[in-house]
C-alpha cells in the first residue's frame, strides 16, 4: 500500500504535539478524521515530534517517536501547508 506522511497538530489537556502521521495515500482511511475514528486503533504513532506544554512558557522537547493514546486527544488537525 502506498503511504504519505502528513504533519498534524494534536492537543491534549496539557500539551501541544506536532508530528508526522503516516496515512494511506488515497482511499479508505486516507483522511485524518477516518484514521482517528478507526475502532481498532488506540494510539497514534507519530514521528519527528515536537511537544510543547500548554501550562506555561517552558521550552519544548523533540522526540523521534511518540505513541499518543487517542483517549487523551482534545483537538487534532493537519498542520497548515505542510503535507507531503
Amino acid at each position: 500500500m502506498d503511504h504519505r506522511d502528513e504533519r498534524i497538530v494534536v492537543e491534549t489537556n496539557r500539551y501541544r504535539i506536532s508530528g508526522m502521521l503516516r496515512l494511506p495515500r488515497d482511499g479508505y482511511r486516507s483522511r485524518l478524521t477516518d484514521y482517528l475514528n478507526a475502532s481498532e486503533r488506540a494510539f497514534l504513532a507519530l514521528t519527528d515530534v515536537d511537544v510543547t506544554s500548554l501550562d506555561g512558557p517552558t521550552g519544548g522537547e523533540h522526540r523521534d517517536f511518540l505513541a499518543l493514546s487517542l483517549r487523551h486527544i482534545v483537538l487534532a488537525m493537519p498542520a497548515d501547508g505542510e503535507s507531503d
